[in-house]
């Protein structure tokens, strides 16, 4: 299991001690996307959707998901965080809505698992307030973009 951090010399899942490493500011950036018709985006636009304001809820599901990722994925520490952003934009090209959430932190590991369960639970959110009109819509493109700080540095995606 050599690289993988999270499997000890025996192959077995543990978390990883972080308690040697360094506190420094720490950066994650991860987008990803819902696509739907064109018809649902301007229910989404246009703030006809039945729920309520769409992307407002779906920004606020992704704010709050950063901040309960180490209780969702097993092996994540709980972290600090000192900022948490979202944004959500209406695409009519997609057509769809774009998701980016930038997530920081002074600590002693990285904040990408944060970044990538904001931007998965706002794309949900989405999904979910207006499935009632449009049950086909795709959850796509979620992955990390851009990764600063601690030992390994900064990572920008192509």
């Amino acid at each position: 299991m050599s690289g993988l951090s999270h499997f000890d010399d025996r192959g077995q899942a543990h978390m990883v001690d972080v308690s040697d490493k360094p506190v420094t500011d720490r950066m994650a950036v991860a987008v990803g996307a819902v696509r739907m018709r064109a018809e649902t985006l301007a229910l989404v636009s246009e703030g006809r959707a039945k729920k309520g304001d769409v992307l407002s809820v779906a920004r606020l599901a992704g704010i709050m998901a950063a901040k309960r990722t180490s209780d969702l994925i097993p092996l994540c520490h709980p972290l600090p965080i000192t900022r948490v952003a979202l944004e959500l934009v209406a695409d009519p090209a997609l057509p769809g809505v774009r998701i980016e959430a930038t997530v920081k932190t002074s600590g002693q590991t990285g904040v990408e698992m944060e970044a990538l369960t904001a931007v998965s639970v706002a794309a949900l959110t989405v999904y979910d307030m207006v499935k009632a009109v449009e049950k086909s819509m795709v959850i796509d493109g979620i992955r990390l973009i851009l990764k600063d700080g601690g030992k390994s540095g900064r990572y920008e995606a192509e």
